[in-house]
């Protein structure tokens, strides 16, 4: 089965960058939707934003758009996320997902959609 590895998390300055990646090992991304989700302390897992493979088509959250941007890399069987304009209310975990079934945008926006998840990456942004 596939697993997530996650990596680029790490401390930013407000206004600042990171790139976020998720690599794939032990499978491929083939056919799937690829989501970022993020948990701050003390709340609830939110969604970020997703990616069809197959597409490359894209939805992310409101509170994101604009300042992050997901994309894959088909030869590295990888999903990024570039954030950029980063603001201290952007701390929190953040966690890649896959899921290998059909559904909606709606539907995709949603944890209980996912059946892999990678381990996490902190991701803190403070002056």
């Amino acid at each position: 089965q596939v697993q997530l590895v996650e990596s680029g998390g790490g401390l930013a300055q407000p206004g600042g960058s990171l790139r976020l990646s998720c690599a794939a090992s032990g499978g491929t991304f083939s056919r799937a939707t690829v989501a970022w989700f993020r948990q701050a302390p003390g709340k609830e897992r939110e969604f970020v934003s997703a990616i069809f493979w197959t597409s490359g088509s894209r939805n992310s959250a409101d509170s994101v758009k604009g300042r992050f941007t997901i994309s894959r890399d088909n030869t590295k069987n990888t999903v990024y996320l570039q954030m950029d304009s980063l603001q201290p209310e952007d701390t929190a975990v953040y966690y890649c997902a896959a899921a290998f079934l059909g559904g909606s945008w709606f539907e995709y926006r949603l944890s209980n959609k996912y059946s892999v998840w990678g381990q996490g990456t902190l991701v803190t942004v403070s002056s």
